[in-house]
């Protein structure tokens, strides 16, 4: 009796680990996946500040304290210097996303590199982004893909070209956009230098301030968080022109990412 007890028990659990649906990850938890570039991954920050909390946390904490949406994992894939082409063509779209299980939510931006390796932007931008939402929906049917419009990091020209097409691509494929420039120009109205961090090539420093960023080295550059440095250096050429954000900017994004998804998140459920 025992020994026959024990084997339906067996038989139940082999037929439960082939019908129960894999959750990914993090069991029981909405999961969310960020596909982008080095607007999205924010290396310099990691280096600067390698305990953060960076984008992904900063979301899941701030989803978490809304107090009455599901526990939630967010995962960090946002690559420098990444374009739709490369994410796909170098394998790396089979190795990290592609089998990811459980996968609820995914926030694609990209632009900001395509822009830059097309020979023709207009035409081979949207037709490698309708090809990443294919790829996506064959790899992740449950889940909610999410097209993202470019922070500001070009002039302004520049940046609504890459957006335009982003919500033409949208609007073909019957997805909602994300807005996420317009919350991000507002913030930095509020002070233009203030979301983007410090990138400075050691070597243009003037000699007599090596001894004064030497705590903020890293190989050959001067890597400044946001304005602790501004009012010594601030004057040098080409101080200020990094664009890519900083933890405040990152905030920006996780804040503005957390009030858009809790608002899905509800709704979803609703109808369920």
């Amino acid at each position: 009796m025992k020994n026959r007890l024990i084997s339906l028990l067996m038989t139940l659990f082999v037929i439960c680990s082939f019908t129960i649906p894999v959750r990914g990850e993090h069991a029981g938890k909405t999961q969310i996946l960020l596909l982008g570039d080095s607007t999205t991954e924010g290396s310099i920050p990691r280096v600067i500040k390698p305990k953060g909390p960076h984008l992904e946390k900063v979301i899941e904490q701030l989803l978490a304290a809304e107090g009455d949406l599901p526990p939630t994992h967010v995962i960090q894939s946002g690559v420098s210097g990444e374009y739709i082409r490369r994410l796909i063509d170098s394998g790396r779209y089979k190795k990290a996303a592609s089998k990811l299980p459980g996968i609820d939510y995914i926030f694609v931006r990209y632009g900001i590199n395509d822009r830059g390796r097309l020979k023709n932007f207009d035409e081979e931008f949207p037709k490698h982004f309708h090809e990443l939402i294919a790829l996506l929906r064959r790899d992740h049917p449950q889940a909610l893909i999410i097209p993202t419009t470019n922070i500001p990091f070009a002039d302004e020209e520049q940046t609504a070209r890459m957006n335009d097409l982003v919500r033409q691509v949208a609007k073909k494929e019957n997805l909602e956009v994300f807005d996420l420039r317009s919350r991000y120009a507002a913030e930095l109205k509020k002070g233009p230098n203030m979301l983007n961090y410090r990138r400075y090539p050691l070597a243009k420093v003037p000699p007599k301030h090596h001894e004064l960023v030497k705590p903020y080295l890293s190989g050959a550059s001067v890597l400044v968080m946001s304005n602790e440095l501004d009012g010594i250096l601030g004057h040098l050429p080409g101080w200020f022109s990094d664009r890519h954000p900083n933890l405040a900017g990152y905030n920006v994004i996780a804040d503005e990412t957390a009030k858009y998804l809790a608002k899905i998140i509800r709704k979803r459920n609703e109808k369920k």
